[in-house]
């Protein structure tokens, strides 16, 4: 019998969450994605030694900090190419966390990962560009996909943060499923949910099928999981972005998986855009995709930060 990974690899495109060269060699998925936290596990874990000197190289700038932040760019965008010749896909590339409430920032440093990856040889067909879902995200996200800049849109807790990703025409969206069960565990000490009735998977489930019935383009990514139970209730989903222990686990598992996921019915059209007023009291109203968004922008600039000094002690 097939492992579940297998199986699994019928209904939905998996995509490596790591930057972990050894692991997309042996797992082989179609893609991959990086964040800020999974550059500095791999440069911690000496991978990228020689990665790392030569980006700090070839950095320049005007004060050590810009020199710093070019480094930084340049380094993801080496890891990055690293990943995209052990994958027929694409790679995921994240823009520094702290631009998550600048739109203009965020659009002009999206352009400079893309002139990087160029430089390397390397086309936008093989490029996401990752941004927070902000307000501010989206609409740079928005322009971007206008330049031909494919992007995905990360950290995304709600229906509002998704409904607004695909009014933008944005390429792909990763909503999350273990970071919203981390919240509702911790709201409702010694609560039990099964995989498939877990908040987080519900939430994947009801953007799904929301973005069929209504004809939106927009890939559905499921991410963050904490278990597989989660991967195998969301069979089916357009693409799901896993940590190489869960894909491990998977392809050393044998049963039977049905597709978990999956829209037959008919197509209407979508309700009127949502206004910056809507989208953002929607979310307001949401305390746990407000919590979690804030938290893991915050996560995300404090491995920067990490990496950043990593980086400037290197430079001495």
């Amino acid at each position: 019998m097939p492992s579940l990974l297998e199986q699994l690899k019928q209904h939905s495109t998996l995509v490596a969450d790591t930057g972990d060269l050894t692991a997309i060699q042996t797992l082989k998925p179609e893609d991959a994605t990086t964040n800020p936290s999974l550059v500095l596990k791999a440069v911690q874990s000496g991978q990228y030694d020689a990665t790392v000197d030569a980006s700090l190289q070839a950095a320049t700038g005007d004060c050590l900090e810009d020199k710093i932040d070019d480094a930084c760019d340049r380094l993801a965008v080496a890891m990055g190419a690293a990943i995209l010749q052990h994958i027929p896909g694409r790679i995921s590339t994240e823009v520094n966390a702290r631009l998550s409430y600048q739109r203009d920032a965020s659009i002009d440093k999206a352009r400079r990962l893309v002139a990087l990856y160029e430089e390397q040889g390397v086309g936008r067909d093989r490029i996401l560009i990752k941004l927070a879902a902000t307000w501010e995200g989206i609409k740079a996200a928005e322009l971007l996909e206008q330049e031909g800049i494919q992007c995905n849109l990360t950290l995304i807790f709600s229906f509002a943060q998704a409904r607004a990703c695909a009014e933008a025409g944005v390429f792909l969206i990763s909503p999350f499923v273990g970071r919203i069960l981390d919240w509702f565990k911790k709201a409702n000490p010694g609560t039990e949910y099964a995989p498939a009735d877990e908040p987080g998977v519900l939430s994947v489930a009801s953007i799904y099928q929301y973005y069929k019935q209504h004809g939106y383009n927009t890939v559905v990514m499921g991410a963050s999981f904490r278990n597989s139970g989660e991967i195998l209730a969301l069979a089916g989903c357009d693409r799901l972005t896993i940590s190489p222990a869960l894909l491990t686990e998977l392809s050393e598992t044998e049963g039977e998986l049905d597709r978990a996921l999956c829209y037959d019915g008919d197509i209407s059209e979508p309700p009127a855009a949502m206004t910056e007023a809507e989208y953002r009291w929607a979310l307001n109203q949401d305390a746990m995709a407000t919590e979690k968004l804030a938290e893991g922008i915050r996560g995300f600039e404090k491995d920067q930060r990490t990496l950043e000094g990593l980086l400037a002690e290197k430079l001495g």
